[in-house]
């Protein structure tokens, strides 16, 4: 192929952009985000001390990243004439930077450490594995274009940024076989493994290499977004107005949240509105706090009371609060977030968009007449914009496990006060990547939980004083603190427990139920599967002669969506004598749903997925003060969905809670009989590469569900996809074991499979 007269970087769907005009534009892009109060943001998050260090290896990535783009293969697949790449562009323009050549040319200033460059040009995809980065096979040849005019000009804008002269001559081929190119491979590998024992020693080095290689994805994303939005003109203006946002005062968080919040807080109650003891104090208790109070004591408010003390403290321009499910983020939307101005608020869960498009259709008082939605081209980027943030905790966090849109987000994350609330429900895997956002990264954080065993509160205490002092995160409130509205709260006798014996079989319990329902009670009963589930629901509804209310994860979204409203009505308290509710659930409800019942039916669960159950009984206290739910636990038929380690100590925690108990006496037996786990390590994928980085799931997955959308709705959604709408109101988690095995449309996304819709009841969901 002869050589073009011009290198194109993208395929030309958008428009025709060189591969010099992208180059240049990443460097722009590079200068747009990182200045003033993000830069400053930035490197405190980091812990980066030479910021002049950044921005210099910053640009010269943004400059180098895509060189290997000037090759034959890569131009022949942009043009519609290859199909396939012997080596990927970002392998190539790494082998470029270890060619002696190039490496003694960027070496002679003295002013760069290559090896800080060549990791953020690497991985800026999140696709390079140790041995497996420049897979090639033999007789692998590539036809390259780096004598262009505008490679060279690329190389001599790098020139001038390290204000060294000429340029370096540069081969017009790669073979794999070729001695050169062999000795490049093997010192790249080799370069890539000093690297790394570099970063575990030294904490500078790995606070430059992390904060280059995320700060190289944003400029490179933002460089492609606007192009494909506007042409590459326009990039500082788009940067300027969206990220480039006046800071948030706490009187700004005051008028727009928390004032329209007392007052629809005040019109529900039917009185005036005062902040409890806790919430007073919230301002005055510094960057790191980890909270543990009971439930229906106001946390979310506590929360956003400790955000305006943040902002008195430091210079920020968004706020943020993490959930660990859609649906607590939905809930922590439409309450709080949700009443600031449209154009600064945001949802971001996996499916924001269609949760969006619900609210608006019944919107609540918070989100009426407001649009939240933005421009889905810039995929991530069109967050940058929003300043009040509720989002699922993968969608901010997932960067600790190379998560491309989460890193796209972290000029948002560094930007804010960060709120992570039910950390006690975080897997393992989960709460490693909370520990290392702790102990690797600066930042204000608040997390909050009612309970949370020994083990991991010395995890996000003690542990991260010992690695680095003043990381450390401190409880609130402190044993012997004097706060009458919180102890009464953990202190209220909230319950009576009754443990069962295995004698005490469920028609007894169901006796109990329908007793309690006809009494005019409002009866929950929570089960560890959902066959189980369904199954239960079809025995009460055949001996009440009357529909139950089913809720689990085997529902279509709009079904899911419809079945948790209903439920949350049934078990809304509005006075002192609401009405009969009877409702089957999962563990979905433990965190999702706001529920207040007189009357708790429980499978035997781990010890903190009990405390969260009993939260759902007699949550908000407005049966009285003498009142107490009534609260009885029995043995599974089999353990699953949980394996025998996760029942340890769960019969001596139920023995010393038997009886009236409080939250107080809960979180008591919690520390004294949860099981300790192994201590977090404080360590992450993004800080622990160098060279190397692939995306990694950031939450514990199984094999047995997958996502799936029902037969009988083929129709509809590939209207949708025609349309360009969503879909995501069809998809639902099906065993695997129960999709279909037939021939699937073509039309039909691959990660989505087919489940008979025989087996789907919209008010019981799926199952046999």
């Amino acid at each position: 192929m002869p050589t073009p007269i011009k290198l194109l970087a993208k395929d030309t769907r958008y428009g025709e952009l060189t591969l010099e005009q992208h180059l240049t534009d990443t460097a722009v892009a590079a200068r747009a985000i990182f200045r003033g109060r993000i830069l400053d943001n930035w490197c405190r998050f980091f812990r980066v001390s030479d910021r002049d260090a950044f921005l210099l290896h910053l640009f010269i990535a943004a400059l180098f990243h895509d060189l290997g783009k000037a090759n034959a293969d890569f131009y022949g697949m942009v043009i519609g004439q290859c199909r396939q790449q012997a080596l990927r562009h970002e392998s190539i323009s790494t082998l470029m930077l270890h060619l002696s050549t190039v490496r003694s040319w960027l070496q002679s200033s003295g002013r760069i450490d290559c090896d800080v460059v060549t990791a953020a040009v690497l991985c800026h995809h999140l696709k390079s594995r140790y041995g497996e980065w420049a897979k090639t096979q033999a007789g692998d040849r590539v036809e390259l274009y780096l004598q262009h005019p505008e490679v060279r000009a690329i190389l001599q804008q790098i020139g001038e940024l390290l204000q060294i002269t000429g340029v370096p001559e540069l081969p017009n081929l790669w073979e794999v076989e070729a001695p050169t190119w062999a000795d490049a491979f093997s010192q790249a590998d080799w370069a890539g493994k000093q690297l790394r024992s570099r970063m575990r020693r030294d904490d500078a080095c790995r606070s430059l290499v992390m904060a280059v290689k995320a700060g190289l994805i944003a400029a490179d994303t933002v460089a492609s977004g606007i192009f494909r939005t506007r042409g590459s003109a326009g990039i500082e203006q788009w940067v300027n107005a969206t990220l480039h946002q006046s800071p948030i005062s706490a009187e700004e968080l005051e008028t727009k949240i928390l004032q329209p919040r007392y007052a629809a807080i005040a019109r529900k109650t039917r009185q005036a509105f005062a902040l409890n003891d806790p919430q007073q104090q919230a301002s005055s208790l510094g960057d790191r706090v980890l909270t543990l109070m009971a439930c229906g004591s106001g946390k979310t408010l506590f929360a956003y009371k400790w955000m305006q003390g943040v902002l008195d403290r430091h210079e920020l321009g968004r706020l943020i609060f993490l959930y660990p499910t859609r649906g607590t983020a939905t809930e922590g939307f439409r309450d709080y977030v949700a009443w600031a101005p449209e154009t600064e608020a945001s949802l971001v869960t996996s499916t924001a968009d269609y949760e969006l498009q619900a609210i608006q259709k019944n919107p609540p008082e918070s989100a009426r007449d407001k649009n939240f939605q933005g421009d889905a081209r810039l995929y991530a980027l069109q967050f940058w914009e929003k300043r009040f943030f509720s989002a699922t905790v993968d969608q901010f966090l997932s960067f600790l496990t190379h998560r491309y849109s989460s890193i796209c987000l972290l000029p948002v994350l560094v930007d804010s006060a960060l709120v992570i609330d039910e950390v006690h429900s975080f897997s393992k895997r989960m709460f490693e990547s909370l520990t290392s956002l702790l102990t690797e990264f600066d930042h204000p954080v608040l997390c909050m939980t009612a309970t949370l065993p020994v083990s991991r509160q010395q995890d996000l205490t003690m542990k991260q004083q010992k690695k680095r002092p003043g990381t450390e995160l401190v409880i609130f409130p402190q044993a012997g603190d004097t706060l009458d509205s919180l102890q009464e709260a953990q202190t209220a006798e909230r319950y009576n427990i009754h443990p069962l014996t295995a004698s005490q079989d469920r028609e007894q319990l169901l006796r109990i139920a329908i007793a309690a329902y006809r009494n005019g009670q409002r009866v929950l009963w929570v089960v560890n599967t959902v066959n189980r589930c369904r199954e239960l629901a079809q025995s009460l509804t055949e001996q009440l002669a009357e529909p139950v209310l089913v809720y689990h994860s085997r529902f279509r979204l709009m079904d899911r969506q419809k079945r948790h409203d209903a439920t949350v009505r049934a078990f809304a308290m509005q006075s002192s004598q609401p009405c009969p509710a009877i409702a089957v659930t999962t563990q979905v409800c433990e965190m999702s749903l706001d529920l207040d019942a007189d009357v708790l039916i429980t499978e035997q669960a781990p010890i903190t997925s009990l405390i969260q159950r009993f939260g759902r009984a007699n949550r908000h206290r407005l049966r009285g003060k003498d009142f107490q739910a009534q609260v009885y636990i029995y043995s599974p038929e089999t353990q699953s969905p949980y394996g025998n380690e996760d029942f340890a100590g769960v019969e001596p925690f139920l023995q010393t809670v038997a009886g009236v108990a409080s939250q107080e006496k809960l979180a008591q037996a919690l520390q004294k009989h949860s099981p300790r786990e192994r201590s977090a390590q404080g360590e992450s994928a993004f800080t622990q590469s160098s060279y190397w980085a692939v995306g990694e799931e950031f939450r514990e997955t199984n094999d047995y569900s997958v996502s799936a959308v029902l037969d009988r709705d083929l129709p509809e959604i590939q209207k949708c996809i025609n349309a360009k709408k969503p879909i995501d109101g069809f998809i639902l988690p099906v065993p695997q074991h129960q999709v279909q095995k037939d021939e699937r449309p073509a039309w039909l996304p691959k990660y989505l499979a087919i489940a008979d819709s025989t087996l789907y009841c919209e008010q019981t969901g799926f199952g046999k």
